[in-house]
């Protein structure tokens, strides 16, 4: 006898009795804008709060690179263990945790009586942030069909961006006020709490949506198997070749460290020092650095969204790759001509306007953190002391997606302005560095995650993607800490040239192996992988015109 289907989750049933089941569609959006924009807002906040923190606590140089770092320490521990606990407890209830995480290290920041409070608030936040983001694009694209995962995964991307810009105007509003520093780090639960409102009127999961899928119309799928013997997956699977898995693990590291060797984190803390070199002067170079490349970031991920489920992912990456590619190489030839600063440097004597950087995006790369480096001009806003005083880069936190942090003092005297014969070449390398946001904005910076949240099966997706985002850390960290030694080996011009030789292999690496998976829904993507026994067969384009989609009831055994 056929048992009855079963009782709708709680919340289905509020929504239904509100008579509003499509509210499910503008709620998972919801869901991954509000935690993107929690997640690039906790990145930037310690810009415009590191000045008065540094007043107010006497600060060392090596103390403020352990504060912004913290954050980083903390993500790197959520990456290692957050995958466990999402594909154990459910990627809901790991949201959900990670935001009462955020707001005990939020609390513990906007109380802190001392540096070692403000670096466990910052590591409490670190490890919450990152928490988040790997629960939350695996939980959008698990719950939503293959016409609208693209799009709706991307938009935790540009909440980077927005949470980014956030933090900047709210830290411009609060720097005149008592403890500013104090409601700059608490305002980051207000997303948080909206995002956490938003998910109790959403299903635990696939089970749920699977289960009910005429109140659900967003799956493709992908769900209605979870429960029927689905086999069991152990985190060493990820390195054998059962169900091409091996495959999957290349294709998913090889994304996140493409996306970090092609030299972004450290590429965009010169974005004030070519806005200075053509023309625009003192504080007004990092303000325009950090806004303008953050209004190009939002631009070109909007686009990106628009463009995921209709070009295609490979298309993104590849396209975006090579323009990367092309745009790096440009100022490094460019700066043989027309020698450009090292780069940002410690404060001396805070006193400027700064910005912060993001996570692998806007200038800051998804999910990372550009360090505090010793150099003449900075990034977005980073600080600058004397070329003399030269200290260790600091990541700060990220992915996936980077602006630099603000600058916190300026160099006390200004160059003279650029010879006229140099004009043009300033110019060039303003528009290479457009070009370079730009190209990461639309390619490596969405679509990486993407495809993290895509390619691998539900039982360890978790895990997985955790696995992978911790390399995505850990060569942030890297990347950043070797920038100095680097330039001081082969020089700012080879540095950038290298990169650019970086990114002409990961175009390579993506053609070869990275597959297609636009208009797939994540069984069919799963399937794919299983009868292909190297990532290689992906090479060429696929077409899913001929995927064919039937209606699979579910009914529950009595």
């Amino acid at each position: 006898m056929r048992a009855r289907p079963p009782e709708p989750p709680a919340c289905l049933g509020l929504l239904l009795s509100m008579g509003r089941p499509s509210l499910l569609l503008p709620l998972c959006a919801s869901v991954s804008l509000l935690g993107g924009l929690t997640f690039g807002y906790e990145l930037a906040v310690i810009s415009g709060a590191l000045l008065p923190l540094q007043l107010d606590f006497g600060l060392s140089c090596s103390e403020q690179e352990l504060l912004v770092g913290s954050l980083l320490l903390g993500a790197l521990l959520a990456s290692l263990v957050g995958g466990f606990l999402i594909d154990r407890y459910g990627r809901k209830q790991a949201i959900l945790g990670s935001n009462l995480v955020l707001l005990a290290g939020s609390l513990s920041l906007s109380l802190a009586s001392s540096l070692t409070w403000l670096v466990l608030g910052r590591s409490v936040a670190g490890f919450a942030i990152s928490l988040s983001s790997m629960a939350c694009c695996i939980y959008v694209s698990e719950l939503v069909g293959p016409r609208q995962r693209g799009v709706l995964v991307s938009l935790y991307e540009a909440g980077i961006t927005v949470g980014i810009l956030l933090s900047y105007a709210l830290n411009y509003a609060l720097a005149g006020a008592l403890w500013g520093w104090r409601h700059m780090f608490g305002w980051a639960t207000a997303p948080a709490l909206l995002q956490s409102l938003s998910l109790l009127l959403l299903p635990s999961g696939t089970a749920d949506a699977a289960a009910h899928r005429d109140l659900i119309p967003l799956q493709g799928g992908e769900a209605t198997k979870l429960d029927l013997g689905r086999p069991r997956y152990s985190f060493l699977d990820l390195f054998r070749t059962r169900d091409n898995m091996r495959g999957r693990t290349t294709v998913g590291l090889g994304l996140v460290l493409f996306q970090q060797l092609t030299g972004q984190p450290n590429v965009l803390c010169y974005a004030s020092t070519i806005f200075h070199s053509v023309g625009f002067r003192g504080a007004s170079s990092a303000v325009l650095a950090s806004v303008g490349l953050g209004a190009v970031k939002v631009a070109a991920t909007l686009t990106a969204m628009g463009l995921v489920d209709r070009a295609g992912r490979r298309a993104l990456l590849l396209a975006g790759c090579a323009l990367m590619a092309l745009s790096v190489s440009g100022i490094g030839l460019v700066s043989f001509a027309v020698p450009m600063d090292s780069g940002p440097s410690c404060l001396a004597m805070p006193n400027a306007t700064r910005l912060s950087g993001l996570p692998g995006d806007s200038g800051l790369p998804r999910g990372l953190a550009p360090p505090l480096r010793p150099m003449t001009d900075q990034s977005p806003g980073r600080p600058v002391l004397s070329t003399s005083e030269k200290t260790k880069p600091h990541p700060r936190a990220g992915d996936p997606t980077a602006l630099p942090l603000p600058a916190l003092s300026i160099a006390p005297a200004a160059p003279p302005s650029p010879a006229p014969e140099h004009a043009l070449l300033h110019w060039t390398t303003l528009v290479c560095m457009m070009l370079f946001v730009s190209a990461f904005s639309f390619g490596f910076g969405p679509v990486t995650w993407l495809v993290l949240s895509e390619i691998y099966p539900v039982e360890i997706r978790g895990r997985a993607f955790a696995f992978c985002n911790s390399f995505n850390w850990a060569a942030n960290l890297f990347i950043s800490l070797s920038f100095l030694d680097l330039i001081g080996a082969i020089g700012l011009s080879w540095t950038f040239l290298l990169y650019g030789l970086t990114a002409v292999f990961g175009l390579g690496f993506i053609y070869f192996f990275v597959p297609e998976t636009k208009g797939q829904s994540l069984t069919e993507i799963d399937q794919q992988f299983q009868k292909r026994r190297f990532a290689l067969s992906f090479g060429h384009r696929q077409s899913s015109a001929g995927i064919q989609y039937s209606r699979i009831e579910v009914s529950a055994a009595s």
